[in-house]
């Protein structure tokens, strides 16, 4: 059996903000009623997170729960882990209208770092950065790419998009970071 590996081997690039493939992270989808008493139970209970208001992430020590839409949660979590915590979601949630996915292979995250690493993502997506809070996760899109993003650091924002579009994302963050290409200040 191979071992598995990130989409891109932990590739980065350097330009006026750094540009990296962020290696194999657990990821699991959670999708069901948000409002049930029974949900929140079981996140809690699989990854001491609490349940996360919209558009916004919670966080217990490695493990992040980020709303994705009003019945669906993105869990990220150490790789190693995401099986386990997918059984306990699914047997916590046994019975109940939920469904539990482990797209941990099916997803690549990057990590855009630097002062200006806002503006890496501004000339690609329809988002206002300077008015995104931290702790605060948005859908959107990077050029014609669906992706997920929130700043996971005050000069950090992390990205997350299919594996299979994982090296266009890649030469798009790493072409919009390069030396001389920083946006005018306003």
């Amino acid at each position: 059996m191979s071992e598995p590996t990130s989409a891109l081997g932990g590739s980065s690039a350097e330009g006026f903000a750094r540009v990296t493939e962020a290696g194999l992270h657990g990821m699991i989808t959670l999708r069901g009623d948000l409002a049930a008493p029974a949900m929140a139970r079981a996140l809690k209970a699989a990854t001491g997170c609490a349940l996360p208001g919209q558009r916004a992430i919670s966080a217990h020590g490695a493990n992040l729960a980020a709303w994705m839409a009003p019945d669906e949660l993105l869990l990220l979590l150490p790789y190693p882990e995401a099986a386990a915590i997918c059984a306990k979601l699914e047997t916590a949630l046994a019975g109940e209208h939920a469904l539990v996915a482990n797209v941990s292979d099916a997803r690549a995250l990057f990590r855009i770092t630097g002062a200006k690493a806002d503006q890496v993502l501004a000339k690609l997506c329809p988002v206002d950065f300077a008015a995104l809070p931290a702790a605060e996760i948005r859908r959107t899109r990077a050029a014609q790419v669906a992706a997920a993003l929130w700043r996971s650091a005050p000069d950090e924002i992390s990205l997350i998009c299919f594996r299979s579009v994982a090296r266009y994302m890649f030469d798009l963050l790493a072409t919009s970071a390069r030396p001389g290409s920083e946006l005018a200040p306003a």
